[in-house]
């Protein structure tokens, strides 16, 4: 016994915290990699659309989007890829700008 714990419940308790730190780390990514709001909000219109590192299509993939997934975007556009954020570049013909946005 530990501060009057049993082990296992002092194992439990530490498995718990780091759980729990970890989801909280990857929430803020996930925060940082929809970047700041810039007025420029896109649609996706594909079935499952890639991201990529570079604009352009031999870009290595970084990540994907479902069909109807909603995010914010730069109003770059470079070789038919939009900016999302630093190295997260999409296929701008499969986007659709949302109702007020300003791309």
């Amino acid at each position: 016994m530990i501060l009057g714990l049993p082990k296992k419940a002092l194992i439990i308790i530490g498995a718990a915290v780091v759980v729990f730190i970890f989801y909280v780390v990857n929430q803020k990514g996930e925060a940082d990699a929809q970047g700041a709001p810039t007025g420029c909000t896109m649609s996706v219109t594909a079935d499952v659309l890639n991201a990529r590192e570079t604009p352009a299509g031999d870009g290595k993939i970084v990540g994907k989007y479902l069909n109807g997934a909603k995010f914010n975007a730069q109003p770059v556009v470079q070789n038919g890829f939009r900016k999302v954020v630093e190295g997260k570049w999409v296929a701008d013909g499969f986007l659709k700008p949302l109702d007020g946005s300003r791309c």
